[in-house]
């Protein structure tokens, strides 16, 4: 049984933070460590996220110097982990029991390095909003118009990673940036067709920002993908309206 690495950035999520490592901790598939990346430069809720080392001895803790970002706090965790796998896990999400045996077994059986699967969206009272339907990913053009991939859905093989292949700087979109890489790389996502996630939609989420959104949306494309001016505004109001859709 190989192991899997689950990173989880924390940022002032202390109101969701234990129901997301319990659904870890709890999971059918037993081989795991959970690496948690403490990114608050405050440090107010330092203890408190302490004590969860005492839920779990597979627990470990990293302490950022300064506020990074979900990001490079991914990057950190990445860094410090040692499984064949790389699982991600956002501090107010949760996973159903069995997210992660069922994920391994079909790449194992699909010989596949990267895997999403669909998932719920929720509010803060765990009510079911909408549901989203993971699909197979041959190619980045299938992804370019609409990010349709959950990062709290996704895992990795960790050879993937690289200095290319790692998440951006920047404060939102920086999983879709890394989709886009890891896909123009050649590599492929296959996908899973069952609510193995629930995606929490808090209001104080960075991800609930609309302006941000948009001006890291077109980051994606300008910087990130290296397109002009009018190609990228093009694909971000394509984007943005999917995204509307999907609401």
């Amino acid at each position: 049984m190989n192991l899997v690495s689950v990173i989880i950035p924390y940022f002032k999520k202390k109101n969701f933070i234990v129901e997301s490592v319990n659904s870890v901790i709890n999971q059918s598939y037993k081989n795991l460590e959970i690496i948690i990346i403490y990114d608050d430069f405050s440090h107010k809720e330092l203890d408190y996220i302490l004590k969860l080392k005492d839920l779990d001895p597979r627990i470990s803790i990293v302490i950022n110097s300064k506020n990074v970002g979900a990001g490079e706090s991914r990057n950190i965790g990445i860094s410090k982990s040692n499984g064949k796998y790389i699982a991600f896990l956002d501090a107010d999400d949760f996973w159903s029991l069995n997210k992660i045996e069922l994920q391994i077994k079909y790449m194992q059986d699909n010989n596949l390095y990267c895997s999403h699967t669909s998932y719920n969206v929720v509010n803060i009272e765990r009510v079911i909003l909408a549901k989203r339907t993971a699909k197979f990913f041959h190619n980045f053009e299938e992804i370019l118009k609409s990010c349709d991939i959950g990062l709290s859905t996704v895992v990795i093989q960790r050879t993937i990673f690289s200095e290319y292949c790692k998440f951006p700087n920047i404060k939102t979109k920086e999983d879709f940036v890394l989709w886009l890489k890891i896909l123009k790389t050649g590599y492929v996502f296959g996908a899973i067709d069952e609510q193995l996630c629930f995606w929490r939609n808090s209001k104080n989420s960075l991800s609930s920002s609309t302006f941000q959104k948009l001006i890291d949306g077109f980051k994606v494309y300008y910087t990130y993908m290296n397109y002009k001016f009018f190609k990228s505004l093009y694909l971000l109001t394509c984007l943005s309206l999917n995204y509307l859709k999907k609401k």
